[in-house]
């Protein structure tokens, strides 16, 4: 009873981080979930089916307001969505999720990409910027004239990261898109963002599961405590100090990313 209790206090703290700043799902979930002392296997997994859920009515709600460009989603979804699917494949059929290895590859690549998550959480102001210029230098130039390959490219280095990880499908995804598609409204880049992660993140939560690594008590657990949790929160973001929440969080991120990174010894 007492661990039903402190999961669901995990989930509200992390729906409402979420609710507040936007940002926090795949970042927070796993880290505090490793500290509870599930496997980072467990973790990473059920985070991701626990992301694809939460994700989901952001998802709806992003697209009845027309701030969907499934162009994008599609590109980034043939990208990433069979990446996610042969990473499973290959460590499946290598054996490699049997291994030792397979926790510590698991744990350095989410001390990684936490550190990419809280530099991206630092320049996202200033990205934001370059990205509103009319005049871009030529390597904007560049980017605009191979949008669509770049992005299915983007595609598959989610599938990657996400799948291995659990994070890269918020903030991040959203701040290189900000940069391809600089044209576009920010909403319209978050909302394409929020939809692509819904089935990539199913898809590689759904390898995990096939797998053995979920813990689905733990998952009804976590979302009994954020669905709630995100609803206030987004109530509450306009009357709270965003930017000083958000750059505690951008702290925590970064210390969690470097004591993951120096403590995974993959040999």
């Amino acid at each position: 009873m007492m661990e039903l209790v402190l999961h669901t206090l995990a989930g509200a703290l992390v729906g409402f981080a979420i609710g507040i700043t936007g940002v926090g799902g795949g970042s927070l979930m796993t880290p505090i979930l490793l500290m509870f002392g599930y496997p980072a296997s467990v973790a990473i997994g059920t985070d991701l089916l626990y992301a694809s859920i939460t994700k989901a009515g952001g998802a709806l709600s992003h697209h009845q307001s027309g701030n969907v460009n499934w162009s994008i989603v599609r590109l980034l979804a043939f990208g990433s969505v069979p990446t996610a699917i042969l990473v499973h494949a290959v460590m499946i059929q290598t054996a490699f999720q049997d291994t030792p290895k397979f926790e510590q590859l698991l744990t350095f690549s989410l001390g990684i990409m936490l550190i990419i998550t809280a530099i991206i959480l630092i320049l996202r102001n200033k990205m934001r910027e370059k990205a509103a210029e009319n005049r871009p230098p030529a390597l904007m130039h560049f980017i605009q004239r191979r949008r669509s390959e770049l992005t299915f490219l983007m595609g598959i280095v989610l599938g990657v990261c996400v799948t291995l990880s659990s994070v890269g499908a918020g903030a991040f995804a959203a701040a290189i898109l900000l940069t391809m598609y600089s044209q576009a409204k920010t909403v319209q880049i978050v909302g394409s963002d929020i939809a692509h992660a819904v089935p990539l993140t199913f898809i590689a939560g759904l390898g995990y599961l096939l797998a053995g690594h979920v813990d689905l008590m733990l998952l009804l657990s976590l979302l009994i405590g954020s669905l709630p949790a995100i609803a206030l929160g987004s109530r509450l973001s306009n009357r709270l100090p965003e930017q000083v929440l958000q750059g505690l969080l951008t702290v925590i991120l970064l210390g969690l990313g470097l004591y993951y990174t120096l403590t995974s010894k993959i040999h």
